[in-house]
């Protein structure tokens, strides 16, 4: 399935001459516009505070509802991936943070309102103190402080989440 085939017409002059061009875009046969499927940016965070223990999340929304998640989301528009995991990690646990360490990134599809949205999730690392008291909101139903060695990888219902604790975790109680 190619990742603009919900879209039937053309953005620009609504023509429905709006055809497959390659594997990410479409052109219209009719204005000549094109349009490309590059994916969004999101954030993931990893929250440690000084005892060393990592803050997730319980999902509160599909998809992947009632899982395990780190603090994050999508970036807006006009807001740079360092604001975007800051606002995201204030809505949805409270903490206001300022430094805030690029990691590594994964590439992801996400499933959103029956359609695949292809991004590429950055994660972070965030130290907090132990005084802090974040509280759930937003997407997050439930926070917990969680022990490394009692994480498990497999928890995280959404894929690249999965997959970037599992690295994490493998280079952190590597040393």
């Amino acid at each position: 399935m190619h990742p603009l085939d919900k879209f039937q017409y053309c953005p620009f002059c609504g023509s429905n001459a709006f055809h497959e061009h390659n594997f990410k875009s479409k052109q219209c046969a009719a204005c000549g516009f094109t349009y490309y499927a590059n994916p969004c940016s999101a954030t993931a965070a990893f929250i440690r505070n000084d005892k060393g223990e990592l803050l997730v999340a319980r999902r509160g929304k599909e998809p992947a509802k009632g899982t395990l998640d780190l603090p994050g989301g999508f970036v807006d528009m006009e807001e740079t991936v360092e604001d975007g995991m800051r606002r995201e990690i204030l809505e949805e646990t409270g903490l206001r943070v300022t430094d805030v360490s690029y990691l590594f990134s994964i590439p992801n599809q996400y499933l959103y309102s029956e359609m695949i949205i292809h991004t590429i999730d950055m994660f972070y690392e965030v130290h907090v103190t132990n005084d802090v008291q974040p509280q759930a909101d937003d997407d997050a139903a439930d926070l917990m402080w969680m022990p490394l060695e009692l994480v498990n990888p497999k928890d995280f219902g959404l894929h690249s989440i999965s997959q970037g604790v599992n690295k994490y975790l493998t280079e952190k109680l590597r040393k």
